[in-house]
């Protein structure tokens, strides 16, 4: 991909990140109500737009920043496919072997709300 065609996908990526943000911040349903997922659905674009901006970065491939991006989109998408073990593999993809809890030093935008 050259210069100009990458930035301008990681410009429009960053609109599509804020609007998404922004939707998900007003979207006033809490866990238990009826539109709790479709607030979910909106948590899981922002992260995969997270993780467009990642992966087109014009550094080196932060490998840390891909796992928490992973780690989230798993994470979150476990609730709409409950058969497939998805946090349990997000969990052996971001956490250490040991530990079974989400960490403590991951920024809550990360986990799953």
């Amino acid at each position: 991909m050259n210069t100009l065609s990458r930035d301008q996908v990681l410009a429009m990526s960053a609109q599509a990140h804020a609007w998404t943000e922004q939707e998900y911040r007003r979207h006033p349903a809490v866990r238990g109500d009826a539109e709790w997922m479709e607030k979910q659905r909106l948590l899981m674009a922002d992260m995969a737009l997270h993780l467009l901006q990642t992966a087109l970065r014009k550094q080196a491939l932060d490998t840390q920043k891909l796992k928490k991006n992973l780690y989230s989109i798993l994470t979150i998408a476990d609730g709409f496919l409950p058969d497939h073990a998805l946090k349990a593999f997000a969990d052996q993809l971001y956490l250490p072997p040991a530990t079974t809890a989400a960490s403590e030093d991951m920024p809550q935008q990360w986990q799953a709300t």
